[in-house]
């Protein structure tokens, strides 16, 4: 099991100006609409301010297209935009690779903004620390850090990771990406950036006046059932569902995984996608084919072939874990992000096919996964 002392980040305060925002007009609210109110006008001219993130610590084109968040978007040449909170924010990469932002719109103190787009990048756990360890033990770690620094694990906000992983079972990222789009249409409307809407996320009370037959004509299929029986699950929770969920973060892995589980629709895959990427749960595999295939290609050879089983996902952890320790999540997000097309076209071919080549040879490395081997929910 690996240990590791890791220093928290420092970063730097910056002042920022503070620019008059045209509020909406009144509009009361109705329960009975599914749109929201929208402010006429956004910051006009946004102030870049950095970060003081290097590209080794946060890598945007390697952390948000990447399958942990589907509210943020592509709007402008290495710059992504989303909501944290009440905040809308553009990050983008300077020309030395340093990380800068820019808040467009706020509905609450902007003096809040930069402690929690900090709190959202989870930069209280330094990468270079993390990945540093394990490339001194896993020389094909070592080589993909060096073409893929800063991928980066979000601290996303519990409900709002929690319905988006509800959206994304046995689902396509196309699909996904809508459904999410419909729920965050339910929350109040912060502006929009490059021809893209962005919405602050509704509240647990604002989910729980959709119905199942809103989300069903909107396309969510069975999974409708599953997200207004999880609302109606959270709300019956002492002290609020909110509040549930944010008390999670305080417990060990198998608790957290157990309790979330006790939620309809949300399956051990699910739940460890939650665990990782809002609950801190740093040691948290979710395990699918795609994660299948890397453990079956380079941690656990001899079971290459076999069909993929609850027992065998919980084995596939295992593994993860005895390999890379309290972080395993985080060298198992970097190993996931390596297979996806868009990167491994990017890497040299040593270093994308060399294992794999090898992996054909003797005792059954590398062979072909049968067909049933399904994502787990």
């Amino acid at each position: 099991m690996l240990s590791l002392k890791l220093r928290p980040l420092s970063i730097m305060k910056n002042k920022k100006r503070q620019i008059p925002i045209q509020s909406p007009p009144p509009t009361p609210p109705t329960p009975q609409t599914l749109t929201s109110k929208r402010p006429k006008t956004l910051l006009k001219s946004p102030k870049w301010v950095p970060l003081n993130l290097t590209q080794s610590e946060l890598s945007l084109p390697l952390t948000f297209p990447t399958g942990q968040t589907f509210r943020w978007r592509q709007t402008g040449p290495l710059q992504y935009t989303g909501v944290v909170g009440s905040h809308l924010v553009s990050l983008q990469h300077l020309q030395n690779g340093d990380v800068s932002y820019c808040l467009h719109h706020s509905s609450s103190p902007q003096s809040n903004a930069e402690p929690a787009l900090l709190d959202f990048l989870n930069m209280g756990i330094s990468l270079a620390g993390i990945w540093e360890v394990f490339s001194a033990s896993d020389s094909r770690f070592a080589e993909l850090a060096t073409h893929l620094a800063g991928a980066r694990v979000l601290r996303q906000d519990p409900l709002e990771c929690l319905i988006q992983f509800l959206c994304s079972s046995n689902n396509n990222i196309g699909r996904i990406t809508k459904m999410v789009d419909f729920v965050s249409s339910l929350g109040t409307h912060l502006g929009s950036v490059a021809g893209f809407e962005f919405h602050e996320f509704p509240s647990l009370d604002r989910l729980a006046m959709v119905s199942e037959q809103e989300l069903r004509e909107a396309g969510f299929g069975y999974r409708a059932k599953y997200l207004t029986g999880t609302v109606k699950a959270l709300q019956s929770k002492p002290g609020g569902g909110e509040e549930w969920l944010l008390n999670l973060r305080k417990l060990e892995l198998e608790e957290v995984i157990d309790a979330l589980t006790t939620l309809p629709g949300v399956g051990p895959k699910v739940a460890a996608c939650i665990a990782l990427f809002s609950l801190d749960q740093h040691d948290a595999i979710p395990v699918d084919t795609h994660v299948w295939k890397i453990a079956t290609r380079y941690l656990i050879p001899e079971l290459a072939g076999a069909r993929l089983t609850s027992k065998l996902c919980s084995l596939v952890a295992e593994a993860f874990v005895s390999k890379y320790g309290k972080y395993a999540g985080w060298a198992q997000t970097l190993l996931f992000v390596a297979e996806l097309p868009s990167q491994k076209a990017l890497l040299p071919p040593h270093v994308s096919d060399a294992k794999e080549s090898k992996s054909t040879k003797g005792k059954g490395r590398g062979r072909k996964i049968v067909a049933d081997a399904s994502n787990s929910e």
